[in-house]
């Protein structure tokens, strides 16, 4: 029988019988769980892989970070003891300072505007450039808005968070963010949020719905502002490493197959976004819109030039992009 192949060459219809024995294992880091939106989307990708090249290319996909924090894999994937990972753009621009730009706070009106960049020759530079930290550019996933919540008011207006204490992403840019709205920052880990908002050390942190959902801050922060000051996109990516153990076809199959991966990821984010959503207002969560976002964005404008000037031409082309 013979295979057909459609869609970019990522996917074909292969029997049991014609599939070869594996040539190459490779491993796929992850910390989300199995159920997460980007979890099953690195299975999706590592099923057309193993689908497409016939069986020769295996890759398995490690969640709920049994191979180590973002941080540590993406050390281990620039010396290839790890092959593939799904990590933050966050974490990347860490090492690779441009990819800032792709996060810098309200530089997108909406999700859709943010994918016609991500899916233009401007996403398509982002990720050729990380190949000078050793690593493959696949594909983008997406990891919806950032928001923020609190436990004591509602927030309206940029007046409204001024004094509030929050914890942010650690990251230097997401700290100035938030001091430049008017916050007291209160650096710590993720997971002691929970019980520094319960005994009042902070008053609220920041976070997409589906992760404000599943920690459970929602029974300790009830006020939800719908600000979207960051969008933050995920990254497929691989080792050069790789390289050295398939060919340039199978190469490129890894490549389509990753890209296809992409709108299967987008979907089942949108159906956790809305599900999470729902949940929430049932549970009581007083979810907000801030009136009047110019007055958020002017007051981080200094930012651009701070994390991002040197591609200050990019940045114009993000948001003159329609």
């Amino acid at each position: 029988m013979i295979g057909l192949f459609i869609l970019g060459g990522c996917q074909s219809h292969i029997s049991d019988q014609e599939k070869s024995k594996p040539e190459v294992y490779f491993r796929l880091a992850e910390i989300h769980p199995p159920d997460h939106p980007t979890t099953q989307a690195d299975k999706e990708f590592t099923r057309l892989v193993e689908e497409r090249t016939n069986g020769r290319v295996v890759i398995k996909v490690y969640d709920s970070g049994q191979l180590g924090p973002e941080k540590e894999v993406l050390d281990q994937i620039q010396f290839g003891a790890i092959d593939f990972a799904r990590v933050s753009t966050g974490t990347v621009a860490e090492i690779l300072p441009k990819l800032n730009v792709l996060q810098l706070p309200y530089i997108y009106r909406d999700s859709d505007h943010m994918w016609r960049v991500l899916n233009s020759e401007i996403g398509d530079f982002f990720l050729e450039s990380i190949e000078d930290k050793k690593l493959i550019g696949l594909t983008w996933y997406d990891a919806g808005a950032r928001n923020f919540y609190n436990s004591v008011r509602a927030v309206r207006t940029r007046a409204d968070l001024e004094g509030l204490r929050v914890r942010v992403m650690e990251s230097q840019l997401m700290v100035d963010m938030a001091k430049a709205l008017g916050t007291l920052v209160v650096p710590m880990p993720y997971g002691e949020v929970y019980s520094a908002m319960q005994r009042g050390v902070i008053d609220g942190a920041e976070n997409n719905y589906p992760s404000y959902d599943t920690s459970l801050h929602y029974e300790v922060a009830k006020y939800y502002t719908v600000d979207e000051h960051v969008r933050i996109p995920e990254l497929l990516i691989a080792s050069q490493k790789i390289k050295e153990r398939v060919s340039e076809e199978d190469l490129e199959i890894i490549k389509a197959c990753a890209e296809k991966s992409q709108e299967f990821q987008r979907e089942k984010w949108l159906i956790k976004e809305k599900e999470s959503e729902q949940k929430l207002k049932e549970a009581g969560v007083i979810i907000t819109q801030i009136e009047n976002r110019s007055e958020f964005v002017e007051a981080v404008s200094s930012l651009y030039d701070r994390y991002a000037s040197s591609y200050l031409d990019i940045i114009k082309q993000i948001q003159e992009m329609e």
